[in-house]
Protein backbone atom coordinates (compact mmCIF):
# COMPACT_ATOMS: atom_id res chain seq x y z
CA UNK A 1 0.00 0.00 0.00
CA UNK A 2 1.29 3.28 -0.99
CA UNK A 3 1.86 6.34 1.17
CA UNK A 4 -0.24 9.16 0.57
CA UNK A 5 0.99 12.57 -0.67
CA UNK A 6 1.44 15.63 1.59
CA UNK A 7 -1.75 17.37 0.32
CA UNK A 8 -4.28 14.34 0.94
CA UNK A 9 -2.48 13.38 3.95
CA UNK A 10 -2.08 17.04 5.38
CA UNK A 11 -6.00 18.23 3.99
CA UNK A 12 -8.69 16.58 6.71
CA UNK A 13 -6.31 17.50 9.67
CA UNK A 14 -6.09 21.25 8.19
CA UNK A 15 -9.97 21.07 8.11
CA UNK A 16 -10.50 19.81 11.37
CA UNK A 17 -8.27 22.18 12.95
CA UNK A 18 -9.80 25.20 11.05
CA UNK A 19 -13.53 24.35 12.24
CA UNK A 20 -12.07 23.92 15.99
CA UNK A 21 -10.32 27.22 16.46
CA UNK A 22 -12.58 29.22 13.57
CA UNK A 23 -9.09 30.40 11.85
CA UNK A 24 -7.28 30.02 8.76
CA UNK A 25 -4.98 27.69 8.49
CA UNK A 26 -2.27 26.78 5.47
CA UNK A 27 0.24 23.99 4.69
CA UNK A 28 3.59 24.94 2.86
CA UNK A 29 6.52 23.57 1.61
CA UNK A 30 10.06 25.07 1.27
CA UNK A 31 10.79 26.28 -1.96
CA UNK A 32 14.46 27.75 -1.98
CA UNK A 33 14.67 30.36 0.57
CA UNK A 34 10.66 31.33 0.24
CA UNK A 35 7.75 28.90 1.31
CA UNK A 36 4.87 27.92 -1.39
CA UNK A 37 1.90 27.46 0.29
CA UNK A 38 0.17 23.90 -0.98
CA UNK A 39 -2.74 23.95 1.03
CA UNK A 40 -5.26 25.76 3.08
CA UNK A 41 -8.92 26.32 4.74
CA UNK A 42 -10.29 29.58 5.16
CA UNK A 43 -11.38 30.41 8.87
CA UNK A 44 -15.63 30.89 8.01
CA UNK A 45 -15.62 34.44 9.98
CA UNK A 46 -16.34 37.57 7.89
CA UNK A 47 -12.58 39.22 8.85
CA UNK A 48 -10.35 36.41 8.38
CA UNK A 49 -7.20 35.69 6.37
CA UNK A 50 -7.15 34.77 2.82
CA UNK A 51 -6.07 31.71 1.18
CA UNK A 52 -2.83 32.01 0.29
CA UNK A 53 -2.62 28.49 -1.68
CA UNK A 54 0.16 28.90 -4.57
CA UNK A 55 1.58 32.11 -3.47
CA UNK A 56 5.64 32.24 -2.32
CA UNK A 57 6.16 34.38 0.24
CA UNK A 58 10.08 34.64 2.14
CA UNK A 59 10.16 31.82 4.40
CA UNK A 60 11.87 33.98 7.03
CA UNK A 61 8.91 36.12 7.08
CA UNK A 62 6.20 33.44 7.52
CA UNK A 63 6.13 31.37 10.94
CA UNK A 64 5.95 28.15 8.55
CA UNK A 65 9.03 29.44 7.00
CA UNK A 66 10.66 30.28 9.73
CA UNK A 67 9.43 26.49 11.41
CA UNK A 68 11.44 24.80 8.25
CA UNK A 69 14.47 27.34 8.42
CA UNK A 70 15.13 26.19 12.21
CA UNK A 71 15.33 22.22 11.20
CA UNK A 72 17.95 23.09 8.34
CA UNK A 73 22.04 22.90 9.37
CA UNK A 74 23.81 25.88 8.92
CA UNK A 75 25.59 25.75 6.08
CA UNK A 76 21.99 25.19 3.92
CA UNK A 77 20.84 28.03 5.74
CA UNK A 78 23.69 30.30 4.44
CA UNK A 79 23.73 28.67 1.27
CA UNK A 80 19.61 29.51 0.73
CA UNK A 81 20.98 33.44 1.59
CA UNK A 82 23.87 34.04 -0.42
CA UNK A 83 23.58 37.45 -0.18
CA UNK A 84 22.11 38.06 3.31
CA UNK A 85 18.14 38.49 4.34
CA UNK A 86 16.12 40.80 2.40
CA UNK A 87 14.74 43.54 4.65
CA UNK A 88 11.52 44.19 2.62
CA UNK A 89 9.25 42.11 4.36
CA UNK A 90 10.26 41.18 7.29
CA UNK A 91 11.65 42.52 10.75
CA UNK A 92 14.29 40.32 10.48
CA UNK A 93 17.28 42.46 9.48
CA UNK A 94 20.51 40.31 8.25
CA UNK A 95 21.16 36.28 8.92
CA UNK A 96 22.17 36.90 12.78
CA UNK A 97 19.05 37.98 13.38
CA UNK A 98 17.36 35.53 11.62
CA UNK A 99 19.61 32.82 13.51
CA UNK A 100 18.31 34.03 16.90
CA UNK A 101 14.98 33.71 15.57
CA UNK A 102 15.28 30.27 14.89
CA UNK A 103 16.81 29.70 17.73
CA UNK A 104 13.75 30.65 19.45
CA UNK A 105 11.73 28.39 17.27
CA UNK A 106 13.76 25.60 18.42
CA UNK A 107 13.75 26.24 22.00
CA UNK A 108 9.85 27.06 21.78
CA UNK A 109 8.84 24.16 19.42
CA UNK A 110 6.66 26.75 17.32
CA UNK A 111 7.61 29.78 15.06
CA UNK A 112 5.85 33.05 15.37
CA UNK A 113 5.31 35.67 12.43
CA UNK A 114 3.89 39.13 13.73
CA UNK A 115 2.77 41.35 11.16
CA UNK A 116 5.93 39.95 8.87
CA UNK A 117 4.55 38.89 5.75
CA UNK A 118 1.48 41.33 6.11
CA UNK A 119 0.49 44.18 7.88
CA UNK A 120 -2.69 43.07 10.24
CA UNK A 121 -1.68 39.24 10.40
CA UNK A 122 -0.38 37.15 12.67
CA UNK A 123 0.46 33.43 12.48
CA UNK A 124 2.01 30.35 14.48
CA UNK A 125 3.92 27.64 12.60
CA UNK A 126 4.98 24.15 13.10
CA UNK A 127 7.08 21.31 11.22
CA UNK A 128 5.13 18.26 9.32
CA UNK A 129 7.29 15.40 9.40
CA UNK A 130 7.50 12.15 7.33
CA UNK A 131 8.17 8.79 8.68
CA UNK A 132 11.88 9.09 9.23
CA UNK A 133 11.29 12.44 11.36
CA UNK A 134 12.24 14.59 8.30
CA UNK A 135 10.26 18.47 8.43
CA UNK A 136 8.98 17.96 4.81
CA UNK A 137 6.33 20.71 5.22
CA UNK A 138 4.99 23.40 8.03
CA UNK A 139 1.31 24.06 8.96
CA UNK A 140 0.23 27.58 10.28
CA UNK A 141 -2.43 28.78 11.67
CA UNK A 142 -2.87 32.80 9.95
CA UNK A 143 -4.98 35.19 12.24
CA UNK A 144 -5.92 39.06 11.68
CA UNK A 145 -4.35 40.46 14.06
CA UNK A 146 -6.62 42.50 15.91
CA UNK A 147 -8.43 39.24 16.88
CA UNK A 148 -5.14 37.93 18.11
CA UNK A 149 -2.74 39.40 20.56
CA UNK A 150 0.50 38.03 20.69
CA UNK A 151 0.15 35.76 23.30
CA UNK A 152 -2.86 33.99 21.58
CA UNK A 153 -0.33 32.91 19.73
CA UNK A 154 1.08 30.35 22.02
CA UNK A 155 -2.26 28.99 22.99
CA UNK A 156 -3.01 28.71 19.36
CA UNK A 157 0.70 26.30 18.86
CA UNK A 158 -0.97 23.60 20.99
CA UNK A 159 -3.76 22.46 19.00
CA UNK A 160 -1.57 23.18 15.87
CA UNK A 161 1.33 20.69 17.18
CA UNK A 162 -1.50 18.35 17.44
CA UNK A 163 -2.71 18.84 14.13
CA UNK A 164 1.13 18.83 13.13
CA UNK A 165 1.55 15.40 15.29
CA UNK A 166 -1.31 14.17 13.48
CA UNK A 167 -0.19 14.85 9.63
CA UNK A 168 2.99 13.58 10.23
CA UNK A 169 1.41 9.90 11.65
CA UNK A 170 -0.48 10.36 8.44
CA UNK A 171 2.28 10.79 6.07
CA UNK A 172 3.92 8.13 8.09
CA UNK A 173 1.13 5.71 6.75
Amino acid sequence: MSRPDLVTAAHPHLRELGRLIAETVHLMVLQGNGVRFVDGVEGPQALHVGSRIGMLLPAHATSGGKALLAELPEEELRALYPRGVSTEASAIGDLAALRRELDGVRRRGYAVNSEESERGVRAVGVCVRDGAGRAVAAAAIAVPSVRCPKRRLTELAVPLVASATRISAALAG
